[in-house]
């Protein structure tokens, strides 16, 4: 089969090609797993920080890639969850222990033996990947595979970041920073809440028009000061200092919801300017998003096939993943970015 491998940790501000296309052998299924030919894989953010080490792969060569969409070709000799030829998606949870305290507490994305595909496993972008059938989900039929793509991280993300704001309908939110989750939230947002409006934080004059586009009460640049202080806000930035002005922005009593894995190092020299009664008094919290749970993809495409949710994409033949991971490097962002790796 053929696969685009990170064969080492590289620095993308100098590594251009930090993935190679190579031909490899295809997986065979175990006792209880599928043989998935993909489809489609979209990309994330945390592609950047496992080529660049804030979040490494477990060993090398890695196939990279955790919004996988494709069918089952193959099942594992006690595989009967799926039948050959079904649609599914795989996603950032590729296994947890299943038996440690997290995980019998519904924490599963806490567990200490959680692996991540693309990170612990091979992914997705490869013609073909194994995944256990209970870390696989069925795709609801009204979305194409490219659609579905992003649901399974920036959308299951979003939504598990939505979870812990713990807002109600009618308060206020606020998003800094509007790529492939944050859009998503948006129009999660104008479904689950109607009455809430949404606030956006985004660098690119480009970025808060769509954020415009999508219905958000308010756009400006990180830096501006919106018309009222926010309930609460996520972040689905890679940098610090969005995270320093958000919480300024909070009313009191207010939380801010960092959803990301790592955090670049680049400019961490603004955390200097935290200053206690702006930033945190009155009771603000900070609180930070933990992978996703099984239960956070199942209870999204549920209600992204509900709404329906369609997220805007732009699609890239496997072959040219570095020009896709090259272009979310330098934030040549509108929704989310997906290769196209077969279209069987």
């Amino acid at each position: 089969m053929k696969a685009m491998v990170l064969p080492e940790l590289c620095d993308l501000s100098r590594c251009k090609t930090p993935l190679k296309l190579v031909e490899m052998a295809e997986p065979v299924p175990e006792a209880k797993e599928i043989l998935v030919q993909v489809s489609v894989c979209g990309v994330c953010h945390t592609e950047l920080d496992e080529i660049e080490g804030r979040t490494p792969p477990a060993f090398f060569p890695m196939i990279l890639g955790h919004q996988v969409v494709g069918k089952v070709v193959r099942l594992g000799e006690q595989a009967r969850r799926f039948q050959i030829g079904e649609r599914v998606g795989v996603a950032w949870i590729y296994s947890a222990c299943g038996t440690c305290k997290f995980c019998r507490s519904a924490q599963e994305n806490l567990c200490p033996e959680f692996q991540a595909t693309g990170r612990d496993a091979y992914g997705g972008y490869a013609e073909y990947m194994t995944v256990a059938e209970d870390f696989a989900y069925p795709i609801p039929l009204m979305f194409s595979d490219a659609e579905a793509a992003p649901l399974l991280c920036a959308g299951a993300i979003g939504y598990r970041s939505l979870r812990l704001t713990g807002l109600k309908d009618g308060q206020l939110l606020g998003l800094t920073g509007f790529g492939a989750s944050a859009h998503l939230v948006l129009k999660m947002v104008r479904h689950k809440y109607p009455n809430m409006p949404v606030f956006a934080f985004a660098r690119s004059e480009q970025e808060q028009e769509f954020a415009r586009e999508l219905g958000a009460a308010w756009a400006g640049d990180s830096e501006d000061a919106p018309p009222q202080l926010l309930d609460a806000i996520i972040d689905t930035t890679p940098v610090w200092k969005p995270i320093v002005e958000a919480l300024k922005n909070l009313t009191p009593g207010g939380r801010l919801v960092i959803n990301a894995i790592r955090k670049e190092r680049g400019d961490q020299e603004v955390l200097q300017r935290l200053d206690y009664p702006t930033h945190l008094w009155l009771e603000k919290e900070i609180k930070s998003v933990a992978n996703v749970e099984r239960r956070d993809v199942s209870e999204f495409l549920a209600l992204a096939a509900e709404i329906p949710i369609k997220p805007e994409v732009q699609e890239f033949p496997l072959r040219e993943a570095n020009t896709a991971l090259l272009e979310l490097k330098e934030r040549k962002i509108r929704g989310a970015k997906v290769l196209r790796i077969s279209s069987s």
